[in-house]
């Protein structure tokens, strides 16, 4: 495998890195698991201590952060600040929130029972993370600022497109203070990969990506008896219903879809307009996405970036030309994307059949399927024919109406006049093919954790 800054815009390779060598691999593993039996007996105080130092550091020098971002998978500097931000919130929100998320309880058991018991939450060990390129700072924030904060210890196997802003997350903690060994990032391979789930020192798995690498390690962590939670891909609907505001509607739509390129799992990737809105929303949202300008992401004019790399802007072309082939039709949108650099012109598909096996794909970029709904009803049962269930909204000026539309989509999020929120107090996470397990707030917190039992009674007679 090889570890590459290349620049989406210019197609330009930067710097490369060298995979770890098997024994780095070793030592790692050593180093990770020395350094949690002592890091799980550190105090809350001094975890949080470190946290907040690196929340600080980022705001300190977020323009610096954010050029890695925009440099290694072309995301515009708004966004990529936008990126630094959020990844400091989440390193805040568990520096004042992990103890009491992780706080003993004591159990309300039945007065016949005698004796108290008490529910403890205790690190479980190492634990490998393996993370997506698409948020390279946020991605790894949600893992490692949880699960070093509840006292384990974690090994990072990033992108290979983003290597350096997989080192910077190790200097980052490094330099707020954390341990050595405590986290460590390595330029794994594929091999390396399936040896350090196996290994007894590590005991647990967090991996976001795609449905196929989600599989494959799903399948060497159960063989290992490991835990592990998965964030996958999405096919997430955009509801409006028919007393949306439509103006309001359109332009969410729009930044929904083609936020980061379009390459987020839980973009508004499938538009689901009822009959009597389809053509005026349709009308309008064209417009909106003729407005994009792409461009160099370091420019802040540009409001449209380059894919992050030749590859996956190639592999989107296949897959839309794929989608047309199996019936349905495709208007292109907006001005000509510039020759250089990485981009797709955004696309519109239409048509896509129940026999098309298109209207399953989740397309990872800017591409927006649009679905003509009979009604309402038909809308939610749009929404729910999809084998992912990671995120969705609904849009309507009934709020409350929109709310028990929102209970009908069968996902791990929906909102309401929003196409998502993605907060540090927030949890993140799907059903189905979308993955299994949640991130952030104090369900993140407890995925790796042992949630032990204490009982002290004294019970004379039969048990």
């Amino acid at each position: 495998m090889s570890y590459a800054t290349v620049n989406p815009f210019t197609g330009k390779t930067v710097t490369t890195f060298n995979d770890s060598t098997d024994a780095e691999v070793n030592l790692a593993l050593d180093n990770a698991q020395k350094a949690f039996e002592s890091w799980k007996n550190s105090s809350f105080a001094k975890r949080a201590a470190v946290m907040h130092k690196a929340a600080e550091i980022l705001r300190n020098e977020k323009s610096e952060y954010a050029k890695l971002l925009t440099l290694e998978m072309g995301k515009i500097t708004a966004e990529a600040e936008g990126e630094v931000d959020l990844s400091a919130d989440i390193f805040d929100y568990y520096a004042e929130h992990a103890e009491s998320h992780l706080a003993p309880r004591k159990l309300d058991v039945n007065p016949a029972t005698k004796g108290e018991y008490h529910l403890l939450a205790e690190p479980l060990g190492v634990l490998l993370a393996i993370e997506p390129w698409n948020f390279p700072y946020y991605q790894v924030a949600r893992i490692i600022a949880p699960q070093l904060s509840a006292g384990n210890t974690v090994l990072l196997k990033h992108a290979s497109i983003v290597p350096q802003s997989a080192a910077a997350m190790e200097k980052l903690l490094t330099r707020a203070g954390l341990p050595a060994g405590v986290f460590k990032n390595l330029y794994a391979t594929r091999d390396q990969l399936d040896t350090i789930i196996s290994d007894p020192r590590v005991r647990g798995v967090a991996l976001t990506g795609s449905e196929r690498a989600g599989a494959v390690v799903a399948v060497q962590a159960a063989k290992a008896l490991k835990k592990s939670t998965l964030e996958l891909g999405g096919n997430d609907a955009f509801i409006v219903l028919a007393d949306a505001e439509l103006d309001k509607t359109v332009k969410w739509g729009v930044f929904g879809r083609h936020f980061n390129g379009g390459q987020v799992c839980c973009a508004s990737k499938r538009m689901i307009i009822v009959d009597e809105l389809y053509d005026q929303y349709r009308e309008k949202y064209i417009e909106g996405v003729k407005n994009l300008k792409a461009g160099d992401p370091f420019d802040p004019e540009t409001t449209l970036a380059p894919l992050s790399s030749q590859k996956a802007a190639d592999l989107l072309k296949k897959q839309i030309a794929k989608a047309i082939e199996l019936g349905a039709t495709a208007t292109e949108v907006g001005p000509k994307i510039p020759k250089q650099g990485a981009f797709v012109q955004p696309v519109i598909l239409e048509n896509v059949t129940l026999d098309n096996p298109a209207r399953y794909w989740e397309f990872f970029g800017p591409v927006s399927m649009l679905f003509r709904a009979k009604d309402e009803e038909d809308a939610i049962a749009i929404a729910n024919d999809t084998p992912f269930g990671l995120g969705g909204s609904v849009f309507t000026s009934d709020l409350k109406h929109g709310e028990e539309v929102a209970r009908k989509v069968s996902t791990g999020m929906v909102f309401v006049n929003h196409p998502t929120v993605v907060k540090a107090d927030i949890p993140f996470g799907g059903i189905r093919n979308s993955g299994y397990g949640r991130e952030l707030l104090d369900l993140g917190i407890k995925e790796f954790v042992n949630h032990k039992v204490v009982g002290v009674t004294d019970i004379d007679g039969d048990f």
